[in-house]
């Protein structure tokens, strides 16, 4: 059975919370990658970013719809309005990745890994091994098992 230390990728590209958004769209396209592990100065993962991250950030700001019941306006979504507002604003990394990372083990199966990545809808998972980062999986390692050529 494939695991995930069968299939990631050893050599992770990663950024720090700092680096600018130029910079990191310049690495996302030189490297062809969609995203990467975010690591402080330490080497510990403190987040994840993708493309999808930089693109929301010039996305459309949703204002919330207002509920009047009696003489009250109660606002809807007023969360969605603050990470829209933060998202736009941002000018760094660690102001738009994602701090709620969901990683794997590097002993995880390959079936885990791709029902991890279906339900919760993510692309990138970092492989942990006691802690550390020790790789990346991403969909194209899933598909690359399924066409036969793990490794």
């Amino acid at each position: 059975m494939l695991k995930a230390k069968d299939i990631m990728t050893s050599d992770v590209i990663k950024t720090k919370p700092d680096t600018t958004l130029e910079d990191l769209a310049r690495a996302l396209m030189r490297h062809q990658i969609n995203g990467m592990p975010v690591v402080d100065d330490n080497g510990n993962l403190i987040g994840i970013v993708t493309e999808n991250d930089l693109i929301s950030k010039n996305s459309r700001l949703h204002i919330p719809t207002i509920l009047r019941l009696f003489d009250a306006y109660i606002p809807l979504g007023t969360s969605r309005l603050e990470s829209g507002i933060k998202k736009m604003a941002a000018t760094n990394v660690g102001d738009i990745c994602t701090k709620d990372v969901i990683t794997v083990k590097d002993e995880t199966s390959v079936e885990d890994i791709a029902t991890i990545m279906t339900e919760k809808k993510i692309h990138l998972l970092p492989v942990l091994k006691e802690g550390k980062l020790v790789g990346i999986i991403g969909k194209k390692d899933i598909i690359r098992v399924i066409a036969g050529g793990a490794s």
